[in-house]
């Protein structure tokens, strides 16, 4: 799933609030993806996350625990200058669907 940064698809604008929001509407904007493609959160298996600062980084672990259950997908997070549109976060998924029999 290609960096999904906090979008509201509705508005093609970054959700406005404060960091907590933007990660989770980054989040949501890959849920809809992999539940478009037949899967559900927890078939991601590696996310890559870009932030603009490091800092912010207890509150993306926070949204995942929300999100994400035991075995966690891999991850790598990664502070980065800057980011299209001047989101503080993109987040990027690597999703494994079991073959249909």
């Amino acid at each position: 799933i290609s960096g999904q940064i906090p979008i509201d698809p509705k508005t093609g604008k970054i959700v406005e609030g404060n960091f907590k929001d933007q990660v989770n509407q980054a989040f949501t904007n890959i849920n809809e993806i992999t539940k478009a493609a037949g899967g559900k959160m927890n078939d991601i298996v590696k996310l890559t996350i870009y932030l603009t600062d490091l800092n912010n980084f207890a509150i993306v672990n926070e949204a995942m625990l929300e999100l994400f259950h035991q075995p966690y997908p891999a991850r790598a997070v990664i502070e980065i200058k800057s980011l299209p549109k001047a989101a503080p976060v993109e987040i990027e998924a690597v999703m494994q669907l079991e073959e249909s029999q």
